[in-house]
């Protein structure tokens, strides 16, 4: 069995096809490029969140960790078919072994040469370092036993099981660190490092505080060639409504977040703005606290699903800019997703479930008891700074009050919203699900065995601890995709998430500064891809031909 992704020629790379660009009243696909110059000597973007010096092991965007970090295969695993980047050829050489040839040309922003050692050490460190976001990709799903250089310019990577989705999944996500740098630091405290990164990316991050924000520079000597802008500032404006006066009135040049509906046609219209339609591989979602009763029940959680009027959702919060959300929770556009998941709106059957439960409505108020007979009452926690969340709140308490569910609406501040969510104190949630939760087909096997979507400390659930086994004795890719596909039913029966829609995203910028934006799905517009040689952004919208 052998499965080779191998660098055919200069520099190919797998992004989609930005979708639309409109802007001056008149629109053109991204592959003629978006309007204005294709080079800036400096942008200004605005960054949604501080999320500190970039210590990858502390939490930040992938796509603000991109700019400094390059993978082994890029763009992500959230493409069918990631290609070499730091590598040029990679290789499944059987069940449990993969292994990968390395570029030679590759300095780290500090003049240090990229070599094997470095990649073996990444992969040893982030299997030392506190759990965090790529952990997993080296400790459980998959688990690898083993890494070790070859030789100077290539890797072999062993795992515990096998491990069919390394190169398309495993080397599309995890960042490579240097080891002159991180070998100095104790791995249990990786997550306390202040100091500026040190990658192999197309920018070096030479300025942050929590006050102005951050400032890099293009690295001039990047394998892939000197990026077109010679300067990003990103200053944090977490307010959506003066990110985007900002970016109207011409004091930024972008946002590192979409438009909310409501602005699209406004700023579609506008002369100085263009925008672009891209597909997020995000939308919002219902938590159901499965840890509590009667949420660890899978009865009244499908009924609860059951009762969700997504086309509702999607006209009313989303404005019908997208699609409702009843494929469930992988996103449909994820590389494994089952193309006939479903998961319809019936309240008739959702009474018929809480009536099997014992639920009835014994006073006849048109509010169902509990099975002891006893009133309840659920919360539906939201960060009451987000507007669309909230309305998409207040229709979900009315879809439960159609089956007899009785829920009130809590707003929180973001830190108590955060809080609740990390310590499970929510009955039930309304939050925004991530590219790497519902389009990274390892983290949906994490997020079942690390709580995320599945955990009681007292129920057991042999139906997936049955599906896992069969996901873990498969071989190939292909078949690892149909496991995870039998998983996706499972789930979408009983949800402890559930989807509501899957919004279309319209990212906006000035027209006049800086035409390079392209989109990869799951990062918009704002990556490093965006800041490309043009003959590399073409070489990427092109598939490499495949052993």
């Amino acid at each position: 069995m052998t499965r080779t992704l191998r660098r055919s020629h200069a520099l190919p790379l797998v992004l989609a096809p930005a979708l639309l660009v409109a802007a001056c009243g008149g629109s053109s696909t991204a592959a003629e490029s978006a309007p204005g110059p294709s080079s800036a000597r400096s942008l200004t973007i605005a960054a949604s969140k501080d999320s500190g010096p970039l210590n990858i092991f502390a939490g930040q965007t992938d796509q603000m960790t991109e700019l400094i970090y390059d993978k082994l295969l890029s763009p992500s695993p959230y493409v069918a078919d990631p290609q070499p980047w730091l590598a040029t050829d990679v290789r499944q050489v059987d069940a449990t072994t993969w292994e990968v040839d390395l570029r030679d040309d590759v300095t780290w922003h500090d003049g240090e040469a990229f070599t094997a050692d470095d990649v073996v050490f990444s992969f040893h460190y982030m299997h030392a370092a506190p759990t965090g976001r790529y952990t997993h990709h080296v400790n459980d799903t998959p688990s690898i036993s083993a890494v070790d250089a070859v030789d100077e310019d290539s890797v072999r990577f062993v795992c515990d099981y096998s491990c069919p989705e390394l190169g398309p999944v495993t080397l599309a996500d995890l960042p490579i660190i240097p080891e002159h740098v991180w070998s100095k630091v104790d791995p249990a405290e990786a997550k306390a490092v202040t100091d500026l990164p040190v990658g192999t990316g197309p920018f070096v991050l030479v300025d942050y505080s929590p006050t102005s924000g951050y400032r890099f520079e293009a690295n001039e000597d990047y394998f892939a060639g000197t990026p077109t802008v010679d300067e990003l500032v990103m200053p944090v404006i977490e307010d959506n409504a003066a990110a985007f006066t900002a970016l109207s009135s011409g004091q930024i040049d972008a946002a590192d977040r979409a438009l909310t509906p409501e602005l699209v046609d406004r700023f579609t219209a506008s002369n100085d703005i263009g925008v672009i339609t891209v597909a997020p591989l995000s939308y919002p979602e219902l938590k159901l606290n499965f840890t509590r009763e009667p949420f660890a029940q899978a009865d009244f959680r499908a009924a609860l699903n059951l009762a969700v009027d997504r086309d509702q959702l999607l006209d009313v919060v989303g404005l019908g800019q997208g699609r409702p959300g009843t494929q469930g929770y992988v996103h449909p556009d994820a590389p494994f997703a089952d193309p006939d998941a479903s998961t319809p709106y019936d309240a008739e059957q959702s009474t018929a479930l809480l009536d099997r439960l014992g639920w009835t409505d014994r006073d006849g108020d048109g509010t169902r008891e509990n099975p002891a007979g006893e009133p309840a009452t659920f919360t539906l926690a939201v960060n009451g700074g987000n507007a669309p969340q909230v309305r998409a709140a207040e229709l979900l308490v009315e879809d439960f009050a159609e089956i007899g569910i009785a829920v009130t609406v809590t707003p929180l501040d973001s830190g108590s919203f955060s809080d609740a969510s990390s310590k499970k104190t929510y009955d039930m949630m309304v939050t925004t699900n991530s590219p790497h939760a519902v389009a990274d087909s390892t983290q949906f096997i994490m997020s079942h065995r690390s709580g995320n979507l599945w955990k009681h400390p007292d129920l057991a659930y042999p139906e997936f601890d049955a599906l896992y086994d069969a996901w873990k004795a498969t071989e190939t890719n292909d078949a690892r995709i149909a496991a995870m596909q039998d998983m996706q039913k499972l789930f979408n029966r009983q949800p402890t998430a559930i989807a509501l829609y899957y919004p279309d995203e319209y990212w906006a910028f000035r027209a006049d500064t800086f035409g390079g934006w392209i989109e990869t799905p799951g990062y918009g517009i704002v990556h490093k891809w965006s800041f490309l040689p043009a003959d590399v952004v073409e070489a990427a919208n092109a598939q490499a031909p495949q052993d």
